[in-house]
């Protein structure tokens, strides 16, 4: 499939406006346009002489771009043929999304720890889908509380971890927010007990909900068992959001006591917990042992942080009454996955402890490099955490704005503690997601280094 010079150019947009070398320029218009799907992997390039006059620059400056993008995997050229564009074999390989390494635009882009598709897999799950998408295609494809083996799987996968469930326990949903709005619609609370800090979407949606948010404070060491009362106290009858493995954003773990805590705080005062259990796979310890769960809780996951964001599947594990009860609410349809992104999601989790074992060995090597290099300074604190994707940073002196905004200035976008907090404190608090690869973890700290320098005060 060739690309013409016209219909390139139209795609490369206004490639020249960035300041840069215009053989650095092409090269990085070129890589943003593959990525957007401007330009279709697998398309063959114009000659370097017709491209270099349509875009009116020497040949040198194509020739230079384009063996910059050969070198790095982007393109590649076999002798007497053209130049194909491709996603490099190194970017199928990664965890860490290519706007979070700042290889898609000038920004590193860390605002959001998430991370990129295990590719591979992930194709030949989608080959494997369509393959079998015969008797799916044939239905009627309307929502529906989720493909039957899809749901099968999912309850198997909870019954294997010492929770027992049926699959009609299982409600599948289009991600962990879909789950969440659902439940939310459902239960209507007038009050929902929230950790703080906690997952910003998840505050959206709750706030979007009309119910008012009564928090209680987590940090990288644990659950603050006091206010944790107290904010049950005050939701009594009403619902509480918890993240309890690998929290986000502090990466902490609830303990066992915690958790048997939690069970009788909820019963005691009448409070549905509902646990978030998306980043439970991210199980980061050297020896990972089985994690218990709170009893009685409504249970919400998805594949969005173990596989890919991309991933539209999430489920709510609950008693099948209210399973049934869910499924007949008016946005249980709206809220539904897609038939066959159901289907690759089946494929995904039916084989996905090699990807999993690959993505935690990259990502604790990852928050380990990362805790080297800002371990020991007095101007942050830190726990390391267990799991998950980030460290939760508290600063000593600089306001987290203030280092955001620094950070914005040299390229790198974070987001600071307020926004995590239900009431808009934590503002000497910092996410700082260990995604990237290190090099760019290397430019992250010395841009914090720079930021939180002494004399450097709120600006």
């Amino acid at each position: 499939m060739r690309i013409g010079e016209q219909q390139l150019a139209r795609a490369l947009r206004s490639w020249r406006d960035t300041g840069e070398p215009l053989s650095t320029a092409l090269a990085r218009a070129v890589r943003e346009a593959l990525l957007d799907g401007r330009i279709r992997a697998g398309s063959e390039l114009p000659a370097e002489r017709r491209l270099a006059a349509t875009l009116g620059v020497s040949r040198g400056t194509v020739t230079a771009a384009l063996a910059g993008l050969r070198e790095t995997g982007w393109v590649h050229t076999r002798h007497g043929s053209g130049s194909i564009v491709r996603l490099p074999p190194a970017a199928a390989e990664r965890v860490a999304p290519l706007s979070a390494s700042g290889e898609t635009g000038s920004t590193i882009d860390l605002r959001r720890a998430v991370p990129a598709a295990p590719q591979q897999p992930y194709l030949e799950a989608m080959r494997r889908a369509a393959d079998r998408a015969g008797p799916v295609l044939a239905e009627h494809g309307e929502p529906g509380p989720g493909l039957p083996e899809l749901r099968a799987m999912i309850a198997t996968r909870y019954s294997r971890e010492g929770t027992a469930t049926r699959p009609e326990q299982i409600l599948v949903t289009n991600g962990t927010r879909a789950a969440l709005t659902l439940l939310a619609a459902h239960f209507r609370p007038r009050l929902t007990a929230v950790e703080i800090p906690t997952y910003f979407d998840a505050l959206h949606v709750l706030r979007a909900a009309g119910t008012r948010l009564v928090g209680f404070r987590v940090t990288g060491d644990g659950w603050d068992l006091d206010q944790l009362e107290s904010s049950f106290a005050a939701a009594r009858g009403h619902l509480a959001y918890l993240v309890p493995d690998f929290h986000n954003p502090t990466g902490a773990l609830m303990s066992p006591h915690v958790r048997r805590a939690v069970a009788e705080l909820a019963a005691r005062h009448q409070v549905t917990v509902i646990a978030d259990e998306t980043l439970r796979d991210l199980d980061l310890r050297e020896k990972p042992a089985g994690l218990p769960r709170i009893a009685g809780a409504l249970l919400i996951g998805s594949a969005s942080k173990s596989v890919w964001g991309g991933l539209r599947v999430g489920w709510i594990r609950a008693r099948a009454s209210l399973v049934r009860d869910l499924q007949d609410h008016p946005l249980a349809g709206p809220l539904s996955a897609s038939p066959m992104q159901q289907l690759v999601a089946a494929e995904l989790l039916s084989d996905l402890q090699q990807v999993l074992e690959l993505r935690r060995e990259e990502l604790r090597a990852q928050r380990d490099h990362l805790c080297a290099l800002l371990d020991g300074d007095d101007r942050w604190r830190f726990t390391r955490p267990p799991g998950g994707l980030a460290l939760w940073l508290r600063l000593s002196a600089t306001p987290a704005d203030t280092v955001v905004r620094h950070a914005d200035e040299h390229g790198i976008a974070l987001v600071a503690g307020p926004r995590f907090a239900a009431d808009a404190t934590l503002t000497h608090y910092l996410r700082v997601p260990f995604t990237p690869p290190h090099p760019v973890l290397d430019r992250v700290a010395a841009v914090l280094d720079d930021a939180c320098s002494e004399g450097r005060g709120p600006s």
